[in-house]
């Protein structure tokens, strides 16, 4: 299989995520990361604040590796597919954080000698560190975008990128990452994603398949 026939074969999700990464990269390209963060932050609200907490978990390496064993009992070769996309972008993401981008901070350390006043959700541990790339987001788009190319149901597939593009923007939303980390992440796990589908199809042969066809 080639990229074009992955890219046919699942083309809802690859347009609406295609639709995501462009409008927030013109976003990136229009506004500084402290607008956008500012902008984010500043439009917060009580439904925001007792969601994001959980759906960020969406992209939480635990939440995936719990996926993957639960899709190694129902479909090994599924299962495998996911963990390893999953271990193969978490350790890239890593090395960005840990080797190549250790001086990145995240937003609460970057803004802490500044007289804005942003918000944050009480009791939320916030860390400081290692901004770059979003794991977070780099997990989650790893996840839902093995899922989008695994579902026989491609009509779904714009679920994929909604589930995962939630989990981005939980980050941000959070004050855990300013935009450009989730971007990267996004760009990061779903290209893992792909490229691990498709040494797969050449290696193995056709994808297993979840659900049926609509």
């Amino acid at each position: 299989m080639t990229f074009s026939a992955l890219f046919r074969a699942n083309r809802v999700f690859f347009i609406t995520y295609l639709l995501v990464i462009l409008s927030v990269g013109t976003l990136m390209l229009l506004y500084t990361k402290e607008q956008l963060i500012r902008f984010i932050n500043d439009h917060n609200s009580p439904i925001g604040d007792l969601l994001f907490p959980y759906l960020t978990y969406l992209g939480d390496g635990g939440f995936v590796i719990v996926i993957g064993v639960f899709m190694l009992v129902l479909n090994r070769r599924a299962g495998w597919l996911i963990l390893a996309s999953f271990a193969i972008s978490g350790l890239i993401s890593l090395f960005l954080k840990m080797i190549v981008f250790p001086e990145r901070l995240r937003p609460v350390r970057y803004f802490e000698h500044s007289n804005w006043e942003y918000h944050l959700i009480k009791d939320l541990h916030i860390n400081e560190y290692n901004s770059f790339p979003s794991g977070h987001t780099t997990s989650a788009f790893a996840l839902f975008s093995m899922l989008a190319f695994l579902w026989q149901r491609k009509a779904w597939g714009w679920l994929g990128t909604l589930l995962a593009a939630i989990a981005g923007y939980s980050r941000v939303y959070l004050f855990q990452h300013f935009v450009e980390d989730a971007f990267v992440g996004a760009i990061l796990g779903t290209i893992t994603s792909v490229i691990t589908v498709l040494y797969y199809r050449k290696r193995f042969g056709d994808l297993p398949a979840l659900g049926k066809d609509s």
